[in-house]
């Protein structure tokens, strides 16, 4: 019995570590401020960090393979403008949804395919990625366009309550990331993709020698990252009710920071798509109490998701050290 416990502590001490700081996070956010422990300021975590939660969740999958990928703020402000810009010439938002989500994957897939089959650091695929799509979101439109859609008003606009709360309420938007997550993490440990996905962050030679498909999955893993960033473009561009190639700065860093702090290892073959949720969450609860607290900078935010991450890193790797030694 003890050694199972161990054994699970091991292997599960970074997402268990992750848990418990954000409780310790949020609860000294109640403790400073009352007014956060209102059911409603925690459900404002998942309304505000809707989008960072399906970018970080795309991020997850791609570094689970050893990879990075630095074009996903880019592909949301791409998805905000372009979205903004054929509503605006009057293309319907039943064709644009559709349209935005197969430019993500497509995105994704030619990045996955120059990665895989040019052999080329994905650090630098993406970060040109990164340029294009933010570029192309410029020449598209200089400035911020305004939406004024009704399909795109009524979603940013309609409340869903929560059941069991009085008055606690979240937008149809919020419910895009969880519902991501649930598929994600079926994916991950109920698949034969998700178990090529820990084969090839482990040793890509090893999962070619032991027959796994690892071009295809690649190629899948980096489409799904490119979708996970339109869904979340589509997300911002509905809750902001515009389009702007501005949008997002410096988001891809906040969604690796996620990432790692859920306990997903920049190494690949390591991580829980679970952790990466309270990573978002976490991240979030620093604004929370930032933005409670009305007189630091919000440049505190980075400062303490990058305390944070460091910290996390750590801890990553004494657990890797402990496992690998048991």
């Amino acid at each position: 019995m003890m050694q199972r416990t161990k054994r699970f502590l091991l292997d599960n001490g970074p997402l268990l570590t992750t848990i418990v700081i954000f409780i310790l996070v949020y609860m000294a956010g109640g403790w400073m401020y009352p007014a956060m422990q209102k059911p409603q300021v925690f459900f404002n975590l998942f309304i505000n960090q809707a989008s960072l939660l399906l970018v970080s969740i795309g991020m997850t999958l791609v570094i689970l393979t050893k990879g990075i990928d630095l074009s996903v703020a880019g592909v949301i402000a791409l998805t905000t403008a372009a979205s903004a810009a054929l509503l605006f010439n009057g293309v319907s938002p039943y064709v644009v949804l559709p349209l935005m989500l197969v430019m993500g994957v497509v995105f994704g897939f030619v990045q996955g395919w120059i990665i895989h089959f040019f052999k080329v650091e994905p650090f630098i695929v993406t970060l040109m990625g990164l340029f294009f799509a933010r570029g192309m979101a410029y020449i598209i439109t200089l400035a911020s366009l305004t939406i004024k859609d009704p399909v795109y008003r009524y979603l940013a606009l309609t409340k869903l309550y929560i059941p069991f709360f009085e008055k606690v309420y979240v937008y149809i938007p919020t419910l895009v990331g969880p519902v991501m997550l649930l598929v994600v993490i079926y994916l991950c440990y109920f698949t034969r993709f998700g178990r090529t996905i820990y084969a090839i962050g482990n040793n890509e030679q090893s999962a070619l020698l032991m027959g796994f498909p690892v071009a295809r999955t690649k190629l899948t893993v980096y489409a799904l990252a490119g979708f996970c960033s339109a869904l979340g473009g589509i997300v911002f561009s509905i809750s902001l009710l515009s389009g702007y190639g501005g949008y997002a700065p410096g988001m891809e860093l906040d969604a690796i920071a996620s990432a790692v702090i859920g306990g997903t290892m920049l190494t690949g073959g390591v991580g829980n798509p679970v952790g990466t949720l309270f990573g978002v969450l976490i991240n979030g609860t620093i604004v929370s109490i930032l933005q409670f607290n009305g007189t630091l900078s919000s440049w505190w935010t980075r400062i303490g998701v990058g305390a944070l991450t460091l910290i996390f890193l750590g801890i990553q790797s004494l657990f890797y050290m402990r496992r690998k030694h048991s």
